[in-house]
């Protein structure tokens, strides 16, 4: 500080008076803008974490996804719910990669879609058919004034803006995800195209998963099938049996069935499930019907009797896992016929006679097969008229959550009633379509129909 400046400061503090001090208000606007910036950079903080977890909760939806006409759907309106725009569509590539065999739509109206009801699958040309040919992403503020636009077919809504990314697959341009008119009326920007092509990677792995699950559920169901019986020629019965997977992939299931053509006009008839759904459950079925189909040529077995001698034999020479099943034996008795069964922890048979509502044969069901070989197996009788439907189940075909097995076990009752005067194959067709299960497994069905008078 120079001589001068020094004095005058000194003079200044003789006389009571302090250096001049910065303006208050000046201080109150400045912190006022700091506060507003830092709140501007915490708002889009935020913001940007909102987004990020919209991202990572709809790569979670489209992975929980296990068909694939649903994933595509999902791809589509996840897609317009993180951008905000108005209108949605995954174009599906065919095996030439140059045009659509696909076009899955979102956020159209019904009256929309009813003007479009006439008009064919988009062929990838125009703005849609610029971005087949150049796998780059794609932002369009002015569709009618793109290079590539050849206009609308009529009755298509009029689109200014677009968003397209391609979705890869194992390396491969699976198809083309399309957005169109955000809702808040702008066109997209750079943050939009980012959060689309992060979803498309991810819609890419999905489709990918969902393609494997497809292929190892087909193999599974392929197997399963092949270790299940033709039936055979069962004269003087009919019968008819059907299979079906669970709902939800998985691996090999434990359901089975058999029938046995006996001497003396006796048919034997067997189903069963084996605990668990993986390779074990399938070699433990077919070693327990294969034991089983020798043991019921030993005559003088009753049902009971054979499945004491079937545990004792599995307990001996395998670990198989539980196993539940009934045994029954239809055979003639004067103008009719006799049914004799035994169950070993297994779901009643279900008895559908004409003009008549179906009814369980309720009995004691003893213990399931693998638990205690040396506990008695009570054997139960019942004589059937003529044109009598035996039908034998798995409980994949009425088990569900949300109701108690008695309320299904009535629903399958009344749907056997309501169907009984159907060619039998067409009768365990309509109880397999129409069950009342939930479909978390797998259900299996054998039905023998005693001859007419």
């Amino acid at each position: 500080m120079r001589a001068g400046e020094q004095a005058h400061v000194m003079a200044r503090e003789k006389e009571g008076k302090k250096p001049r001090q910065p303006h208050l208000p000046d201080l109150q606007v400045r912190l006022r803008a700091e506060l507003g910036r830092i709140d501007e950079q915490l708002r889009s903080l935020l913001d940007a974490m909102d987004r990020l977890q919209g991202l990572l909760d709809a790569v979670v939806a489209i992975t929980r996804e296990v068909e694939l006409p649903a994933v595509l759907d999902r791809i589509v309106t996840t897609a317009m719910d993180l951008v905000g725009a108005r209108y949605g569509a995954l174009g599906v590539l065919d095996d030439s990669g140059q045009h659509l065999m696909r076009f899955i739509t979102a956020g159209l109206s019904e009256r929309e879609r009813a003007d479009l009801a006439d008009t064919e699958l988009p062929r990838g040309l125009g703005v849609l058919g610029h971005l087949i040919r150049h796998p780059a992403p794609l932002r369009v503020d002015d569709i009618p004034a793109h290079p590539s636009s050849v206009g609308y077919p009529p009755g298509h809504p009029h689109l200014v803006t677009l968003l397209g990314v391609a979705i890869t697959v194992r390396g491969e341009i699976y198809g083309d995800l399309y957005l169109s008119e955000r809702h808040d009326g702008l066109p997209f920007d750079t943050h939009d195209e980012n959060v689309l092509i992060a979803l498309a990677s991810a819609a890419g792995i999905a489709i990918e998963n969902v393609r494997l699950f497809e292929q190892v559920r087909v193999g599974a169901e392929q197997f399963q099938r092949l270790l299940l019986p033709t039936l055979p020629d069962l004269r003087p019965f009919t019968a008819a049996a059907i299979y079906r997977p669970a709902a939800e992939p998985s691996q090999l299931g434990g359901d089975w069935y058999d029938a046995v053509p006996l001497p003396d006009d006796v048919v034997a008839v067997v189903i069963g499930d084996v605990v668990g759904h993986d390779l074990r459950a399938a070699a433990a079925m077919a070693s327990t019907r294969n034991m089983l189909r020798a043991l019921l040529f030993e005559r003088g077995n009753t049902p009971g009797g054979v499945l004491s001698r079937l545990d004792r034999t599995l307990q001996a020479i395998t670990n198989n896992p539980v196993t539940t099943t009934t045994l029954a034996r239809i055979e003639p008795e004067g103008a009719g016929w006799r049914l004799r069964w035994s169950t070993a922890g297994h779901v009643p048979p279900l008895l559908v006679i004409p003009q008549h509502p179906a009814q369980y044969l309720f009995a004691e069901p003893g213990l399931p097969l693998g638990v205690d070989p040396e506990q008695p197996r009570p054997d139960h009788s019942r004589l059937l008229p003529t044109d009598a439907t035996v039908v034998f189940f798995t409980d994949g075909l009425v088990e569900d959550p949300v109701r108690s097995i008695d309320e299904s076990l009535a629903a399958l009752a009344a749907l056997a009633t309501g169907y009984a005067g159907l060619p039998l194959q067409e009768f365990v067709q309509a109880l397999a379509d129409h069950h009342p299960s939930d479909g978390h497994d797998d259900m299996a069905i054998l039905a023998v129909r005693t001859p007419h008078a």
